[in-house]
């Protein structure tokens, strides 16, 4: 049974293919991971609401670290797809899932 407190808002992925590894996405997941947690966004904190997950390609391979976000909200399901993630961003975009926030502009593609 899931503890009462857990709560998930939004879904990230990160991309751990090579191309996107050679550009750092394994130090972006290990960054963005340790930001959840010590900024208690993350799901299994009490009050946090966000997965995170590595992931294989997401298409985007000359553009890496590519980000992929997917949410729950009022018109349905909405997704975001970011690419040359750093973490400055990858964070922005976290906190925007979190607070029920527009999701940022800044270098998203597709959806």
């Amino acid at each position: 049974m899931t503890p009462t407190h857990f709560k998930t808002s939004g879904h990230l992925l990160v991309c751990q293919h090579v191309n996107c590894k050679a550009r750092g996405s394994d130090l972006l997941y290990r960054a963005l991971w340790n930001a959840l947690d010590a900024q208690k966004l993350a799901y299994f904190k009490i009050g946090g609401s966000l997965r995170l997950t590595e992931s294989g390609c997401l298409g985007a391979c000359s553009a890496g670290p590519v980000l992929c976000v997917y949410r729950q909200r009022a018109g349905g399901l909405e997704e975001g797809w970011y690419a040359a993630t750093d973490f400055p961003l990858a964070l922005k975009v976290a906190r925007a899932v979190h607070e029920g926030a527009e999701l940022p502009d800044d270098r998203k593609y597709g959806p």
